[in-house]
């Protein structure tokens, strides 16, 4: 019978009421630092606090931990704040992709480490939330998220900026000589205006929304934009919820399951969403031991209306999103494709979430009749150049270029692309296909956003703003063009793209989902004999760790043996 009690108590009671030499040491380190009894009886909550200031987008966390602890202390709990790893985008180099796994780890270890009841993740910039809905999965102890929210529209001569869509757009006409030094600094005075990430359907974003499609951030929480004072508000409700979440006991894979997965793919297609969703949610149903495969997600594009009206693929921001009603809204207008019976943080499901909701804004949030584009924003790719998959966010590609032949021209790793893009000797005209090798996750190494191939200098001087261009790379939410990218097996595994050659003939065709070189068996045999991998690019620490056990893009680029063992028994 004793046992039985000690089973049903909470993490926190276990390690403070415990009789022993342990329970002295706890309670007595505790109340040092000024808690007392009466606090020690109450759920712990811990808040998972990624501020950082090398982190633009998590500048604002600390005032948002003290309303998440405002509402903890209201609803009766023990709020008790810590660190993990912080990753942004704008600083890390080689790219943040590479630390993702490790925050996810830094992330589970901490939420099983300590007596925590439940924890409030707060993350925002791109691969802080998959992380941390990662670690969730793994950890499944009662959690919640809240994001930071997006940044203000940036303005400059009354006309909306959106990082970092207008980034590349502002450095190409620089690039191209349209631009001057001085107007290029006015506009990177004017685009970020205000605490948050970025405010376009970018990577932050898009798993800003997934937390709330999938059920595991409470409603409204993606768009509120972070300066807004509806931003504190929801970090209050959701130190609140989080004390119920513990008393009812629900757990993260109470919420992400497999339904679940499969409303956050439709409200990602639906939103124009970014390419790099697609690995993370793949991770995410990893750790939950749910097998994703990459056609899962065409069959539910191809069933899923374009909404959203938002860039890089649409006209409006994230700040006009909130407006129009947010996430809730778009769901509403979706409900019925969505499996309304989820479970969600709230308590309550989907279908109870949405009740009352409206559409506040038509000129945002499309009708599910009436769509921009009648599928959904990406689209996988396969063929003999990526025979696992390779992604391409068709709402931001250019009409002419949806289906398109022409010669390759191949730069055989990111050094060789910098050194010869902007030759004027390149042999390249507006109708090549750009080819990057050596960009995936083992080559690069850990697969950085630069897929979004520059167009070379001589081409932008004749106007060309838009190419097919393919890597094993990723692209940053953001991006915009003819841009194909995850292909896998990568180059430096030895697929298909390590074989293609200066002059071979690419065709795209995104209506028939086909990415196919025009170069016979037998030459493709010939020249895999003669293929050599690279020299990997670490020999030591947690890059040689990250080289030898990260999977493909097509299964998530977790690491192997984060897998549950379930589904690594089922390769």
């Amino acid at each position: 019978m004793a046992a039985d009690t000690e089973n049903t108590k909470r993490r926190g009671e276990n390690y403070f009421t415990d009789g022993g030499l342990w329970g002295f040491i706890h309670r007595s380190f505790t109340k040092s630092m000024g808690y007392t009894e009466e606090d020690l009886a109450k759920p712990v909550i811990g808040i998972c606090n990624t501020f950082s200031e090398l982190n633009k987008c998590h500048s604002h966390f600390n005032e948002l931990v003290d309303y998440v602890k405002r509402g903890v202390w209201q609803a009766g709990g023990l709020p008790m704040e810590f660190p993990t790893i912080s990753i942004g985008e704008p600083y890390v180099k080689p790219t943040t992709m590479l630390l993702r796994n490790l925050m996810a780890m830094d992330t589970e270890e901490m939420m099983k480490a300590h007596p925590i009841d439940g924890v409030v993740l707060i993350g925002g910039c791109d691969k802080t939330v998959p992380a941390q809905l990662m670690a969730a999965a793994s950890a499944n102890i009662p959690a919640i998220v809240l994001t930071g929210g997006p940044m203000l529209n940036g303005r400059l001569h009354g006309r909306s900026l959106g990082a970092c869509t207008d980034c590349y757009q502002f450095t190409l006409e620089h690039k191209a000589g349209n631009l001057s030094d001085e107007q290029l600094a006015t506009a990177e005075n004017a685009i970020c205006r205000s605490d948050g990430h970025c405010m376009v359907m970018g990577t932050a974003s898009t798993m800003a929304s997934i937390a709330e499609a999938i059920g595991m951030a409470l409603p409204g929480c993606a768009a509120i934009p972070a300066p807004d004072s509806r931003r504190r508000h929801m970090a209050e409700r959701t130190g609140k919820q989080i004390v119920a979440l513990v008393k009812e006991n629900i757990r993260p894979r109470d919420i992400m399951t497999e339904r679940a997965l499969e409303n956050a793919i439709r409200v990602t297609m639906a939103s124009g969403g970014s390419t790099n969703a697609i690995i993370h949610l793949v991770a995410i149903a990893g750790r939950l031991g749910i097998r994703l495969p990459l056609e899962r997600f065409d069959e539910l594009a191809a069933s899923t209306p374009f909404l959203l009206n938002l860039r890089p693929s649409g006209q409006y921001q994230m700040e006009e999103y909130f407006e129009a009603g947010g996430v809730p809204s778009l769901m509403k207008e979706m409900e019925s494709l969505l499996h309304g019976d989820c479970l969600t943080v709230t308590g309550g499901t989907i279908a109870e979430n949405l009740n009352g909701v409206e559409v506040l804004d038509r000129n945002v949030i499309f009708p599910l009749d009436k769509p921009l584009d009648p599928q959904g924003g990406i689209a996988v790719l396969r063929g003999n150049l990526a025979p696992n998959g390779a992604l391409i966010k068709q709402t931001a590609v250019s009409a002419h270029l949806r289906k398109h032949k022409g010669k390759a021209v191949v730069f055989e790793s990111p050094a060789d692309l910098d050194r010869r893009i902007d030759d004027p000797g390149l042999d390249v005209d507006e109708n090549s296909v750009l080819i990057l090798k050596n960009a995936g996750p083992k080559g690069a190494p850990a697969m950085p956003e630069i897929g979004q191939i520059p167009i070379p200098k001589k081409l932008l001087q004749k106007g060309v703003r838009d190419m097919v261009r393919i890597s094993d790379a990723r692209i940053s939410g953001t991006s915009y063009g003819a841009l194909i990218v995850h292909v896998a097996p990568e180059a430096a595994m030895g697929g298909p793209l390590a074989l293609v050659r200066d002059g071979d003939v690419v065709e795209l065709d995104i209506a028939a989902r086909r990415l196919h070189m025009e170069v016979d068996e037998a030459e493709l045999a010939r020249r895999r004999s003669e293929w050599r991998a690279p020299e990997p690019h670490y020999d030591r620490g947690y890059g040689l760790l990250f080289i030898e056990h990260v999977l493909q893009a097509d299964r998530g680029c977790d690491f192997d043996f984060l897998v549950p063992k379930e589904l690594r028994d089922q390769e």
